[in-house]
Formats: structure tokens, C-alpha cells, sequence
């Protein structure tokens, strides 16, 4: 009886190795996994994962911030500004759930954008209050010539603060006086042809090293003299820094794309020269006058929360806006940024902002639709539309359009100024032939701009 019993926990104790084994198998295939994740991961940065999308870091520690604490102390603050890079949808996504979060603590609020001149401020003003279209509002700011940009990248903003009745205030001041700080210096504006504006206060060493690269490689793209007058917009449309980026850049490639010109200029130098010193103030009249329009907005209700969506060449570092924000009695503006998760992993200067955002990267996004480019620079004049520079290899040379070229016509329509020029060209489908009129000496040439049959996808 006793031999009876053996058999009977055989089964369980192989039962049992079975088991061990089967784990073990197991353990052993998710260590060979994980070395190959890592792996990967070593040879490809874009599946890093330093922080996660849709997060809130702080970028002086990459720690992960709450977002309800963040939220709530953000809407105590004055003044929050917004950067943006002017035609990336991703960020105006993320200002629209940003303003929306905001609004939901303080609906007390005011919003101002970079986009448009104080000049359109009754327009604005009947937006909000429904007395106008979409279209009859883009219209009557004159958006193509105002601003440029994809409107269909702001218009959920604006149907933002027009569902909520949040009032809009134009930041900016007409490019004329920008050009002017540009070609004669602040100091030879008369204090009457300042649209108001008070002296700027001084642009930190830390500022002005970090503007001479932008100057440099504007110096670099465009003819000499030709240079737009907002160091953060791209050298396209001369004299016209805020029209849409006709060669599909972004306004502030620039800022992180610059690279010294090949023959290596004394930087030292450029940083003494009265045109570089022209230059930054100019910039300087950019971030004055939104940072007093945003002052006076807080000043005439001084419990609202006043936001600005601007771009983040502006804010960054608190270098421009903010540095006049607190001359005007308003240190604790908050910047914010979204940052894309490269940028994250590769780790963000510590005081790039009070906070950022993680946002997909950028390059994976699906891109709008590839536009039809000239190739120009142009400026708006008392004659017209003058072509200040033909880029290389472009349509425009193809085209034989030369430098101080005045575009009179295109597609049949009479061209007066830049924002018109770009909306037709922009207006171009692929393989498309395009008449233009120029006027070159004095006479007027019939010239066809072919179009070739595909178009780049802006990077």
C-alpha cells in the first residue's frame, strides 16, 4: 500500500518544473526584448522617451508638473504669453487647449495677438461681439496683407474669443515705423511718429548675443540692405516681416537654424556696428509695443488675466516681451512653450520658459498641403511690388525676373501690394502657368511664371 502512494504528487512536481520553466522561458524572452528596445532606442533618438506628449515640464529641472496645480497658479499671473512658431498648427492646438484650461479658472480674461496692428483694434472689437463673418473678418483686417499666414491655423483662436465673448487686442504697430527704427534708428523717430510708444528699455547682452546670429544669417540670405526688419521673421518678403513665408519657411528658422556665413565675420565687430545696433532696436520697438499694449490691458481691468499669442522668438529666455513687461511694472509675466520631445531628451535651456509643453515632434506631424513659391524677395514701395532679390534655381529666375523688377499684375489682377502678390502666387496649383507684368526701366514686360508639376512639402 505504501508503493500505491508514490505516484500520486509525480504529476504536481512536474507540473511545478513545467511551470518554472515556462517563467523562466518567459523572463529570459522579456530581458532579450527589453535589450533589443534599448537597442533601438540607441540607434534611433525619436523613440526616446524622456518625457511623455502632452505633458507639462519644467524646463529648469524637467521635472513633470501637475497640470491642474500649473493651471490654477498660471491663472493668478497677469500676463501669460503663448509662443508660437507662426505656421505650426501643433502650436496653435496647444494654445487653444491652453487658453481653454486657463479660461476654466479665470474667465476674466483679454487676448492679444502679435497678428494684427492696433489700427484694426474696432474690427476686432465687432468680431467679438458677432457683428461679423469669419470671411467679412478677414476681410476687413486684410489679413493676406496684415498677417499672411494660413488663416485656417488662427481662426479657432479667434472663434475662441468670439464664442466666449473674450475681448481681442491688436498688439502690433504698422511695419512703417519698424522700418523706419530700422533704416534711421530710434533715436531719429520723432517723438510724435512713435504711435505712442515710450523708450524701450535696453536689450540684456544675453539678448543681443542671441540676435546677432539671426542678423548674421539674414545678412547671409538676403541682399545687403534688404533685410526684413523683424529679426524673427523670414527674409522673404523685404519690409514686410509679418507676409506669409512665400517659400514655405518658418518665421523662426532662423532662430534655430542659423549657421555662420562661410567667410566667418568678426562677430565682435558686427555687435559694434551702427547697423546691428539699428537692428536691435528695431526688434526692441517690436517687444515694446506688445508689451505695452499688454500692460494697458491689465491696467483697465486689473483683475483679468491678459494673454498674448505671440511668437516665441519674443519671449523666449524672457529676453524681449518680458524683459519690457517688467520695466513697465509687470515682472511676473508667465512663458509659456511647447517644446517637441527631441528637444526634450536633448534637454531645454533652463530658462527657456517658466514652463513647456511636450508637443509630437514636429517632422511626424502630417503637413499641410506644399504651396507654389515664386522665389523673391519682395517689399511693398510708393511704385509697387519690387522685387529685391531672385533666389537661385528658383521659378522666378526660370522666369527671367530680375532684381528691381516692380510686379504690376498677376493672373490678371493688379498687384499693389505684397500680401496680394503672395495670396496669388499661393493660389498656383502644380504644372500651372501663372502671367505676370513687370515693369523693368520703365516698360512694362509680359513674362509666365511655370509652375513645376509638384511641389516641396515645407520642412
Amino acid at each position: 500500500m505504501g508503493g500505491s502512494h508514490q505516484p500520486g504528487p509525480q504529476p504536481a512536481r512536474r507540473l511545478g518544473s513545467l511551470a518554472w520553466r515556462a517563467l523562466l522561458a518567459a523572463s529570459l524572452t522579456a530581458v532579450v526584448m527589453a535589450l533589443a528596445i534599448r537597442a533601438h532606442e540607441a540607434e534611433d533618438p525619436d523613440s526616446r522617451t524622456c518625457a511623455a506628449v502632452g505633458t507639462w515640464l519644467d524646463p529648469a529641472t524637467t521635472a513633470t508638473l501637475a497640470t491642474d496645480q500649473l493651471t490654477a497658479a498660471l491663472a493668478r499671473r497677469p500676463v501669460v504669453l503663448l509662443g508660437e512658431a507662426h505656421d505650426n498648427a501643433e502650436h496653435h492646438r496647444w494654445q487653444l487647449h491652453t487658453l481653454a484650461a486657463l479660461h476654466g479658472r479665470n474667465p476674466n480674461m483679454v487676448l492679444g495677438f502679435e497678428s494684427f496692428p492696433r489700427r484694426v483694434q474696432p474690427v476686432l472689437d465687432r468680431w467679438v461681439n458677432g457683428e461679423l463673418d469669419a470671411k467679412a473678418f478677414l476681410e476687413a483686417v486684410d489679413w493676406p496683407a496684415v498677417w499672411g499666414f494660413d488663416p485656417a491655423l488662427y481662426l479657432p483662436l479667434f472663434h475662441f474669443a468670439r464664442q466666449n465673448r473674450v475681448p481681442m487686442i491688436a498688439l502690433n504697430v504698422e511695419r512703417e515705423l519698424v522700418s523706419r527704427v530700422r533704416r534711421e534708428g530710434w533715436a531719429a523717430i520723432p517723438a510724435g511718429e512713435r504711435e505712442g510708444l515710450s523708450n524701450p528699455a535696453p536689450a540684456s547682452t544675453a539678448y543681443r548675443e542671441s540676435l546677432v546670429e539671426i542678423y548674421l544669417f539674414e545678412q547671409s540670405h538676403a541682399p545687403a540692405g534688404a533685410a526684413p526688419d523683424d529679426p524673427h521673421a523670414p527674409a522673404e518678403e523685404v519690409d514686410d516681416p509679418h507676409a506669409p513665408a512665400e517659400e514655405g519657411d518658418d518665421p523662426h528658422a532662423a532662430e534655430s537654424e542659423a549657421e555662420a556665413p562661410p567667410d566667418e565675420p568678426d562677430v565682435a565687430s558686427v555687435m559694434d556696428s551702427e547697423e546691428f545696433a539699428r537692428f536691435v532696436e528695431a526688434q526692441l520697438t517690436w517687444d515694446r509695443a506688445m508689451a505695452e499694449a499688454l500692460a494697458a490691458a491689465r491696467r483697465r481691468q486689473p483683475v483679468a488675466l491678459v494673454v498674448g499669442i505671440i511668437g516665441r522668438g519674443h519671449i523666449e529666455h524672457r529676453y524681449g516681451i518680458p524683459h519690457q513687461l517688467a520695466d513697465l511694472g509687470i515682472p511676473d509675466a508667465a512663458v509659456l512653450l511647447p517644446v517637441d520631445r527631441e528637444a526634450v531628451c536633448d534637454g531645454p535651456a533652463a530658462d527657456l520658459a517658466d514652463a513647456v509643453f511636450v508637443i509630437e515632434p514636429t517632422g511626424r506631424l502630417v503637413a499641410t498641403a506644399p504651396k507654389a513659391r515664386l522665389g523673391v524677395l519682395v517689399a511693398t514701395t510708393d511704385d509697387g511690388v519690387r522685387v529685391a532679390n531672385v533666389m537661385e534655381g528658383s521659378v522666378a529666375e526660370a522666369t527671367a525676373i530680375e532684381v528691381d523688377d516692380i510686379v504690376v499684375s498677376a493672373a490678371g489682377a493688379p498687384v499693389a501690394k505684397v500680401g496680394e502678390l503672395v495670396e496669388i502666387v499661393q493660389r498656383q496649383a502644380p504644372g500651372t502657368w501663372l502671367p505676370l507684368v513687370i515693369r523693368r526701366d520703365g516698360e512694362e514686360i509680359e513674362v509666365v511664371a511655370k509652375f513645376p508639376t509638384s511641389f516641396e512639402t515645407p520642412q
